[in-house]
């Protein structure tokens, strides 16, 4: 079984998002074969707005410490964090000999779309640097509503198709109609986010093969901390959580992971 045999099961891959190695820890305890970093739960973090390529270092020291861990690891690298393929292809290049099995890069910089030959440029160096990983190419025509139609964003796929990606990113697109034709159109596995309302099945039945949950879970997470807070302070009912003796033994499988893999303790 490797990273992109997920993609070929009876049921689209479901990808958890993770922002730090406690909550990958915690998708990988519940049964999730493979978790991706999320560049907005990663950034925020750090304090900094998503998409402006302040994430590189924080993502890289994540997938280094996510090493560890008996999962896939793929890594959302925004747009790869330069303009220059060689650049891009560098740090992947060496996030791969660490054990990074993926990547999402996207085809837009400060929130606008990039010449797809650009893009293009950037997954051919991916390819050619790190053969083993899988470059998932996100088009981000319907995220960003620029040139948000079908034919715009098949386009713009198969320049990625024919660069070497692995994968196709569809972020925002929703509509089951849109979705199905996207699926029938590409040769390759079709990623979206999640989509409320849409099943996980029903998603599979419209030809999607990966399934992301982005920032959902780091979001959810913020304000599930508010709202705990918030309970003591107000006196409500405090919610459940993991009990903390079974949250430090997690973390103490995992300095032991750690330990058993680099030979220090």
């Amino acid at each position: 079984m490797t990273f992109a045999d997920l993609h070929r099961g009876p049921r689209p891959l479901l990808l958890p998002n993770a922002w730090d190695v406690a909550s990958a820890l915690a998708f990988v305890e519940a049964g999730f074969p493979a978790v991706g970093t999320t560049s907005f739960g990663v950034s925020a973090a750090i304090g900094r707005p998503d998409a402006g390529r302040t994430s590189r270092q924080a993502t890289a020291d994540l997938v280094r410490r996510l090493r560890a861990l008996p999962a896939y690891v793929t890594a959302d690298l925004e747009d790869g964090y330069s303009d220059d393929p060689a650049e891009v292809a560098d740090l992947v290049a060496a996030l791969a000999d660490v054990g990074l099995a993926g990547v999402n890069v996207e085809d837009s910089t400060y929130g606008q779309l990039i010449d797809p030959a650009a893009h293009a440029a950037k997954v051919t160096a991916i390819r050619t640097a790190a053969p083993g990983v899988f470059v998932n190419a996100r088009v981000e025509t319907y995220w960003l509503d620029q040139d948000a139609t079908v034919e715009a964003t098949l386009d713009r796929a198969r320049v990625y198709v024919d660069a070497g990606a692995d994968g196709i990113f569809v972020p925002a697109a929703t509509d089951p109609a849109v979705l199905e034709r996207l699926a029938t159109a590409l040769p390759l596995p079709l990623n979206v986010l999640a989509v409320p309302g849409l099943s996980l099945d029903r998603l599979g039945d419209l030809g999607v093969r990966r399934v992301s949950t982005g920032s959902l879970p780091y979001r959810a997470a913020i304000d599930a901390a508010v709202a705990a807070a918030a309970a003591v302070r107000d006196g409500g009912a405090t919610p459940a959580a993991t009990p903390y003796p079974q949250a430090q033994a997690r973390l103490e499988r995992y300095a032991q992971q750690v330990a058993d893999r680099t030979g220090t303790p």
